[in-house]
């Protein structure tokens, strides 16, 4: 059984960082590639971060503008976004997702339940 487990999300003020892992069993890393989406309260969810299953490429969406990075550790099988500068407009959950290649398009075959973030002004 595959499960992705997010952990990380909290409340932080404007111009902190946060550290989210996704936590992966039932799956190799290196076998998928893997994402971060984030949806706010009545908006589409967006693609945010994708590392490719060999770990060599890396894509953002355009609003991360450098302030984020995704990461993995194949050993521990986990995911990490490591998001620094956040604003009041990065306030959404944020989940993990396991992708055959990355699009950032949602079309994931497996996803977490998601962990909240939230940045007050």
């Amino acid at each position: 059984q595959v499960q992705l487990v997010e952990s990380g999300g909290g409340l932080v003020q404007t111009g902190e960082s946060l550290r989210l892992s996704c936590s992966v069993s039932g799956l190799r890393l290196d076998g998928y590639s893997m994402s971060w989406y984030r949806q706010a309260p009545g908006k589409e969810r967006e693609g945010v971060a994708c590392i490719s299953s060999s770990g060599s490429s890396t894509w953002y969406g355009d609003f991360v503008r450098g302030r984020f990075k995704i990461s993995k550790d194949n050993n521990n099988n986990t995911v990490y976004l490591h998001m620094n500068n956040l604003k009041p407009e990065d306030t959404a959950m944020y989940s993990c997702a396991a992708e055959r290649r990355c699009t950032l398009r949602g079309n994931a075959e497996y996803w977490g339940h998601g962990t909240q973030v939230t940045v007050s002004s």
